[in-house]
């Protein structure tokens, strides 16, 4: 797989004030009608479990130069200052990281069992893109690119 681009997006939890998020590079469209996504998280992940509980999740799509941010949140078991320095966008729920391509929000309605991972399913209930010029980040390779 590592032949075949993927986008890079964090993945963003808050529940009762514990944030959490991890990069991701299996985001997948799974549905218009309703609109769906997919992703896989590994299960020692902190956000695994947290996932599972929260009401609300949040999607950045990261843009081209996020780099440090897809490396600074794919730890998987977050520093305790994690959210230090990190510019977020001033939206409810949970956090939106800025300067991101595009962002969704959504909630967790499935998830399946996929070796080490879950692969969960989301209801997306608003997306909105970044500037159109924003180019997004992918991985290709064993490295983060720009199309």
């Amino acid at each position: 797989m590592a032949r075949v681009p993927a986008p890079v997006a964090v993945v963003t939890v808050d529940l009762e004030g514990q944030r959490a998020g991890l990069t991701v590079a299996s985001l997948v469209s799974l549905s218009l009608e309703p609109p769906l996504v997919g992703f896989a998280i590994r299960r020692e992940a902190a956000l695994h479990e947290l996932l599972r509980e929260a009401d609300e999740l949040a999607v950045s799509i990261l843009a081209a130069g996020q780099e440090h941010l897809a490396q600074h949140f794919a730890r998987g078991v977050p520093p305790i200052a994690l959210w230090q320095g990190i510019a977020l966008r001033p939206t409810p729920g949970p956090p939106q990281l800025e300067g991101a391509a595009a962002w969704l929000r959504g909630r967790a309605t499935g998830e399946h069992p996929a070796g080490d991972h879950t692969f969960f399913v989301a209801e997306v209930e608003a997306a909105e893109p970044g500037p159109p010029a924003t180019r997004p980040l992918v991985f290709h390779g064993q490295a983060y690119l720009t199309l």
